[in-house]
């Protein structure tokens, strides 16, 4: 058989949340390569005689850096085992699967893409915020909250501030004063609707709303910790109509009195 690496999508947490095909990988695998944010309740699915490697990487702490897991990738390729690089989400959605994928393909190593739910659409499914919905919302953005070496964030500010645009910020928490000031700098309404959804989909789910102009202080008040995703837009507004999944926060979906939504 001729190496092959597979670049599995965990999804956001929820271990009903896997694809068919990443179920049968993950409990067919040799070995498996995987993430800090690939849950707990997941990884119980992998077998007990399976070799799991962790590489997970955090803000500022890498457990394996990136050069490294690529070479790791490389020589459990070439042992002849079946291996499985379990990421959370999609691989290649902010998952820097596709950096891995050229590292094979350079090195003539055959791989396969098994795409997972990304924490965008999956947090907001479940905190009942819809991406998109006729006539408020046609198009979603997808924006990396955060720089390497924790640099400020160099975006075009003008073409991501659409009101009918839903945002959608990853890893987004150590920069979300930039984010609000940058926003509203670039014409976005102070009272734009937001949401933090931590935990997405899993039973800690957290989820709060407020606006833009208070997203700073809603990160701080209610001591978010990642992983955490930042939605932006009108669709915001949904969320007390048809969230579905219990959430931990005790608040109702409401900021303060002055916020609710509808009001």
């Amino acid at each position: 058989m001729n190496p092959k690496v597979y670049l599995v999508g965990a999804g956001p947490g929820d271990p009903d949340l896997l694809t068919v095909k990443a179920l049968r990988l993950i409990q067919d695998a040799d070995v498996v390569v995987y993430d800090r944010l690939v849950s707990r309740e997941i990884l119980a699915l992998i077998p007990s005689g399976t070799k799991k490697v962790y590489v997970g990487k955090a803000s500022g702490k890498h457990h394996m850096n990136q050069d490294a897991i690529n070479e790791l990738l490389l020589n459990l390729a070439r042992s002849g085992r079946m291996v499985v690089r379990l990421k959370g989400g999609d691989p290649f959605t902010f998952g820097r699967g596709s950096e891995e994928a050229q590292y094979l393909v350079a090195n003539r190593i055959g791989y396969e893409v098994v795409p997972g739910i990304t924490a965008a659409a999956a947090c907001s499914a479940y905190a009942g915020i819809p991406l998109t919905h006729r006539g408020i919302a046609r198009s979603v953005q997808m924006i990396a909250g955060h720089c390497k070496s924790d640099e400020e964030l160099d975006l075009n500010w003008k073409g991501i501030a659409n009101p009918d645009s839903t945002l959608v910020f990853y890893m987004g928490l150590a920069n979300v004063r930039q984010i609000r000031d940058e926003l509203i700098r670039a014409g976005l309404e102070r009272q734009t609707p937001a949401a933090i959804v931590e935990n997405g989909t899993l039973e800690d789910q957290r989820s709060f709303i407020t606006t833009l102009e208070n997203l700073p202080e809603m990160v701080t008040t209610k001591l978010i910790q990642a992983p955490a995703m930042l939605i932006i837009g009108k669709v915001v507004q949904y969320a007390s109509e048809l969230a579905w999944f219990p959430t931990h926060t005790g608040e109702e979906y409401v900021a303060d009195e002055s916020q609710q939504l509808g009001a």
